[in-house]
């Protein structure tokens, strides 16, 4: 029983289904590093901005840091574009 179990797990884990999936679970992982990285970069060099967005996601500076909505389903990611900066 032990072994056919194993048989049927090692056979599943090689599938091209599943090796699709776990290639585009690796590239969500890949493009949400790049994701940060970006913004990041978007931050640094718009430090008076409050509130941006990338057409997905409306995101705003609490206490330093990035807090963005959830992105629409359907959306076609662009530039962080500054759609309010702060009072100084």
């Amino acid at each position: 029983m032990e072994r056919t179990m194993r048989t049927s797990i090692a056979a599943v884990a090689f599938t091209p289904a599943f090796l699709a999936f776990f290639l585009a679970q690796s590239a969500a992982a890949e493009n949400a590093g790049q994701t940060m990285r970006s913004m990041r970069e978007f931050l640094i060099k718009e430090p008076d901005c409050a509130e941006f967005t990338d057409q997905c996601s409306i995101c705003k500076v609490k206490d330093g840091l990035p807090v963005c909505s959830t992105p629409s389903t359907a959306c076609i990611k662009a530039a962080y574009t500054c759609t309010r900066r702060t009072q100084q």
